[in-house]
């Protein structure tokens, strides 16, 4: 019998942790994501609050309504999770995932005092003037109002790097928005290494950039494929990701 699909996306979601966990791109039992299991996109799956990411269930992600504010008391519920995801999926019922992350090297280009991520290789063309830059980091997101900001900033971008802070990466899919989140992270390690060399980086002309990213928008079934693999190998490791 095929799985609902709230049945699907806790699995995939927490696969997804998993994943992350994996790949160290994590913050332990910080940070947080999300995906929605309804039409009108306002009931969505969270992570509970400071549970490490690589022991997270499919049975353990909360079923959250962004149009209720009570949600914010609970005890299981992070204060910053809520901020940011409740207004997102409250505000942007066309975003299904949201992926929130500290990862080392975009969070180190998010610190610099020009947060921006110029086309020097395939990956980092992906993000040729895809990028929403947020500037004014004011302390831990836990108010609405904040979550209401950084919803707005996004704009017409799927991606917000999140000065002083991380990066953000909404998508259609969990599948998407995790090879995007995983390709933005390998593009700043490459982007902060070629820094490193102190060398002049060789930027890609802006018709070749645009290109590249164009062509990006196309193989989301790479990106679907590549997840399911990662998916695979998280369940092979540890079946509990299923329970």
């Amino acid at each position: 019998m095929p799985l609902s699909l709230e049945e699907q996306t806790r699995i995939d979601l927490a696969a997804t942790f998993r994943i992350i966990a994996h790949l160290n791109m994590h913050e332990a039992v910080a940070n947080h994501f999300s995906a929605t299991v309804s039409a009108d996109g306002k009931q969505f799956l969270l992570n509970p609050k400071w549970k490490h990411f690589s022991r997270i269930r499919a049975s353990d992600l909360l079923l959250l309504d962004a149009d209720d504010a009570s949600s914010a008391e609970r005890d299981d519920v992070d204060n910053t999770a809520w901020s940011i995801h409740g207004q997102i999926h409250q505000r942007l019922p066309e975003v299904k995932v949201v992926l929130h992350l500290h990862p080392v090297y975009t969070t180190a280009v998010a610190c610099l005092a020009q947060p921006q991520i110029p086309p020097i290789d395939q990956n980092t063309a992906r993000y040729f003037n895809r990028v929403a830059v947020d500037e004014l980091y004011g302390g831990m997101a836990d108010t609405v109002a904040e979550g209401a900001r950084l919803a707005s900033l996004l704009g017409d971008k799927s991606r917000l790097l999140m000065g002083n802070h991380g990066v953000m990466v909404t998508a259609p899919t969990i599948g998407e928005a995790f090879d995007d989140i995983w390709t933005l992270e390998r593009a700043c390690q490459i982007l902060v290494t070629a820094w490193s060399t102190g060398q002049p980086l060789k930027l890609l002309d802006d018709e070749v950039a645009e290109k590249t990213a164009r062509a990006w928008t196309k193989i989301t079934d790479f990106s679907q494929r590549h997840f399911e693999e990662m998916k695979e190998l998280m369940i092979q490791q540890d079946p509990s990701v299923l329970d």
